[in-house]
Order: structure tokens, then sequence, then C-alpha cells
């Protein structure tokens, strides 16, 4: 059987931790054997990409590493070059800020050049904020909706949230969303001033850390809760159920 791929170099999909916490505790080894033999990287930043590097492989040597950036100040005309090194037979790593790569991740641009190009894709176990809140909120882990960041004009992100749990009930789906952080416990004060008393919240944040929280309550009962989550990442999932 013929390969569908055209080229023999791979595009590896690289996570990384979730926060600064020893990366073999969330990472496994195969991630540390791929960032070991890899030379060529794409990252948003050049300089956390190499902690993550050194810190994952401390004795990597680092100067002969090249790094392709991908992030909103990227020319998208210059995204596809950052794939060549895979169609001369070498192997490229797509590294994440936090987390996996490719999801509410500016990566996501490279998988579908990749794809078109037809370089295989290898997509590596790693930590996913949204998958590892989903997991502990106890909602509808089977139809889930991840919804990336509200509206900042408040009056249209209280229409968004309405529209959330409306949707939420309609279709039996938890509603996923995150925020700057900074601005998550405006947010939450949101959240419990709009959604009905009795839909769930679920709060989770600072995943895989030793300071991690994930509660999930009612609205009526986030009311009578005194959480700061000021500059903590953090996953919100509501869902109204029937």
């Amino acid at each position: 059987m013929s390969s569908p791929f055209s080229y023999s170099g791979k595009l590896y999909l690289l996570p990384t931790t979730l926060g600064d916490n020893e990366p073999l505790e969330v990472l496994p080894a195969t991630v540390q054997h791929q960032v070991e033999r890899l030379d060529i990287f794409i990252a948003e930043n050049e300089k956390t990409a190499r902690r993550a590097i050194k810190k994952l492989v401390p004795k990597k040597s680092q100067p002969s590493l090249q790094f392709f950036i991908l992030n909103k100040h990227t020319d998208p005309a210059e995204v596809s070059g950052f794939l060549e090194a895979c169609k001369t037979g070498k192997d490229v790593g797509l590294l994440s800020e936090a987390g996996c790569p490719g999801v509410a991740d500016p990566g996501a641009e490279v998988v579908k050049i990749a794809h078109r190009e037809g370089i295989q894709v290898v997509p590596m176990v790693g930590p996913s904020s949204i998958l590892l809140a989903m997991m502990a909120s106890g909602m509808n882990g089977q139809n889930f909706a991840f919804n990336g960041y509200l509206p900042i004009d408040k009056a249209a992100r209280k229409g968004e949230i309405k529209n959330l749990e409306k949707i939420s009930l309609d279709r039996n789906q938890a509603q996923s969303f995150i925020e700057t952080p900074y601005r998550n416990n405006k947010m939450l004060e949101d959240l419990i001033q709009v959604l009905h008393p009795g839909t769930r919240i679920c709060i989770a944040c600072d995943l895989t850390l030793p300071t991690e929280y994930v509660v999930t309550k009612t609205v009526a009962d986030w009311r009578k809760t005194k959480v700061d989550l000021h500059k903590r990442p953090t996953i919100f999932i509501l869902q109204k159920d029937y």
C-alpha cells in the first residue's frame, strides 16, 4: 500500500506543561524523546520555547536549534515556509505555549497547511486544559462546545452568556470558554448576575498545578462563595439542565 503522504518529514505536535511544574509530572516520556531529537521548532515565542525545551531536556544543545515564530504578528504568507524542512525529509516540532498545539492555539494554521501539502501530522499526548476541565466538571462530556473568548464589551458579553445558557438548555450541551486571567473575577461576577440560579458553573483553574481548583456549583451557590481567580488560568463551563 502506497503512503498517503508526499514527504518523509513529519510535523510533531508537542504539548507543554500548563504551568511551572516538572514536565514529566504531566508529559509522557515520548514527548521528551521527540524534543530530544528535533532541531527545528515552530513556536509562539522563542524565549519561552527554549525555556520549555531546556526544562524537558536539560542536556540538549540550544545554539543549533532553529525557530519559526507563529503568533498574531506573523505574516500569513510566511507560514507555509515553516514546513519546508519536512519536504527535505526533516521532522519539525510544533510547540504550544501551554497545553496542546492547535487547540485554542495559532498552531492550527500550520497543521492545516501540513495536511494540504501532504505532510504527516503526529499528535503527541499531553495536558489539555479544556479536556481536563470537562473531565472534572460533572457536565455533559458527550456533548460540549468550546467557545474561546467571550466579547470584551460588558453588554455584549452578558448577551452572549445568556445565549450560551439557552444553547445549553436547547441542546443539552455544556458550554466552555476562557477569559484573560486578569478579568476572571469580572467574568464570574457577570455569570452569577446573568445566569439562572439553577444553572451550573464549573470553575477549573491552575489545572495540573499544586494550586489546582476545580469546583462545580449552581449559580445560587456561587453567589454565596468567595473565590479569587485573578491572574489564574481558568476554564469556565456552564450547563443549564432540563
